[in-house]
């Protein structure tokens, strides 16, 4: 049996941990040979010091190991993009079509919303009838078939990395960048691609702060990918306002479609551009400047729009999102006076949409998937007193009532 307290003492003392005892302590975890209140100060040391990149790699391979790995090699090349988390960031969607419309091949597992950021998987639940449960041999047909699907995250893939992020959370022992690292890394090597973009978030609507530790954390992610010989791209993205203009699963589901329909050119759009042309650049082995032009192309000839329908219709859903609701918002929230904005508290964006019942705050909640707000403004966007920035969509009058008094407060106009 391993002796978890002579490994704790080990990291305290700055003593490097063996790939064995790491795994050791990763796999008697995992598997119930000891209980959370042993394995806790284990957790501590990591979290209070520092581990080498060797055992940072060890760590993310003992979580990746403790399950099952998706098998794409029968796929040749295939690309993983990865968001870091931040408010109404729905690339994604967005992402995915236009890469499976340019050869580009993408399996995309995603999960769903946590705290303030909105999942993946709800937004794309949003679409009638749409299914993200489908199996993984289903999954990988589909690809050959479309270029690409969107599907819920396997239970069975890095279940260590599962079961130790719940005990994190329930410490306060989430926001330590060679954890966030492992944590990251052991699910997207489990997914299998080939390929993997990381798209690293910072600011006040996101879990890294600043740019410093965003770029220690990508630089983290980017070693352990190579380690395991993978090709591993870090992009940088601010997050200081939400991306888009909505806020919400079936909100940014509709946002999405219109970025696909060359309608709507928010930093939403331009990030989705970005992270696609890196995308179709690294697989096809072409310059940026080329993929970057190639994506605009089937945005504009709404190539990569008619592959979302595709996509979505083959896992059962329909694009239908635009119904009577949205042409009324359940109230306006008008600015107080004539300025520009200059400041937005993101993240408290994130959590009032959250608490509207977009997020399942426990397993049992049911999501609302037409509740949230749209924003109209950017940072140093000009407003006039009396205009719109906000539209809140919400279940009852009261509700929207609450959300209006907490929105004034996540806006500043100057």
């Amino acid at each position: 049996m391993v002796n978890i307290k002579f490994l704790t003492e080990k990291i305290k003392n700055n003593k490097p941990l063996s790939k064995c005892e790491i795994y050791d302590a990763i796999n008697a975890y995992t598997q119930n040979t000891i209980t959370d209140e042993e394995f806790l100060p284990f957790i501590e040391a990591i979290y209070f010091c520092k581990l080498s990149e060797k055992e940072l790699y060890y760590l993310t391979m003992a979580m990746l190991d403790s399950g099952e790995k998706i098998d794409l090699s029968k796929l040749k090349s295939v690309v993983d993009k990865h968001s870091t988390g931040g408010v109404s960031d729905t690339t994604t969607i967005i992402i995915v079509p236009i890469c499976a419309s340019l050869g580009t091949k993408m399996l995309k597992l995603s999960g769903r919303g946590l705290g303030f950021t909105g999942g993946t998987c709800d937004k794309l639940e949003s679409f009638k009838g749409y299914k993200t449960d489908i199996d993984i041999d289903s999954a990988i047909e589909l690809v050959k078939r479309n270029g690409g699907c969107m599907l819920t995250t396997s239970k069975n893939l890095a279940p260590a990395d599962k079961k130790i992020y719940a005990l994190r959370n329930r410490t306060g022992l989430v926001d330590n960048i060679d954890l966030i690292a492992s944590s990251i890394m052991s699910k997207k090597l489990a997914c299998g691609a080939n390929i993997i973009v990381l798209d690293v978030k910072y600011g006040n609507g996101a879990f890294m702060p600043n740019k410093k530790s965003a770029k220690l954390l990508g630089k983290k992610m980017k070693k352990i990918g190579r380690l395991a010989n993978k090709k591993v791209k870090i992009v940088l993205g601010k997050m200081n306002q939400p991306l888009g203009y909505n806020v919400g699963p079936k909100l940014e589901a509709m946002e999405a479609i219109k970025i696909l329909k060359g309608e709507e050119k928010s930093n939403l759009y331009h990030d989705s551009v970005k992270l696609a042309s890196i995308c179709v650049s690294l697989d096809k082995h072409i310059p940026y400047f080329v993929a970057r032009y190639k994506v605009k192309k089937v945005i504009k000839n709404k190539t990569a729009l008619n592959k979302l329908k595709t996509m979505i219709s083959c896992q059962s859903g329909s694009l239908d999102l635009f119904d009577e609701k949205y042409k009324n918002p359940t109230l306006v929230v008008k600015a107080d006076s004539n300025g520009k904005v200059v400041w937005f508290n993101t993240k408290e964006i994130g959590n009032i949409v959250a608490k509207m019942g977009t997020v399942k705050m426990q397993e049992t909640d049911e999501i609302v998937y037409e509740n949230g707000i749209r924003t109209f403004h950017k940072i140093g966007d000009k407003v006039k007193k009396g205009e719109p920035i906000f539209y809140i969509y919400a279940s009852t009058n009261l509700m929207a009532k609450e959300v209006e008094k907490q929105l004034k407060t996540c806006i500043e106009i100057k």
